[in-house]
């Protein structure tokens, strides 16, 4: 299968899981595997949905998801809890960008 047709099939297979997360009131990062975001001020993140870290530092963490990679960028950034499916980040938040 060629990958123009690969990618065709992924898009109807997303736009249908977007409409059926919209029909049913089902969170959407849920059925379409999309990383969600939560910021406590300028003090803590909560990633959920990601697929691994690729940099950490104290004033950075590149961390990949489906739809790209997610960069926080601080000072005196600190890991606090890593699962499967969640990560948190502590510290003086300054940016978060996605790549």
């Amino acid at each position: 299968m060629s990958n123009r047709i690969k990618q065709k099939a992924t898009t109807r297979k997303n736009k249908f899981k977007y409409s059926l997360a919209s029909l049913l009131e089902l969170p959407k990062e849920v059925l379409l595997d999309l990383p969600k975001i939560s910021l406590v001020g300028d003090l803590q993140m909560q990633l959920e949905n990601h697929r691994g870290i690729i940099e950490f530092t104290e004033g950075k963490v590149r961390i990949n998801t489906k739809v790209g990679v997610v960069t926080v960028t601080g000072e005196e950034l600190v890991l606090r809890n890593i699962t499967d499916q969640e990560i948190m980040i502590d510290g003086k938040i300054r940016v978060v960008s996605y790549k």
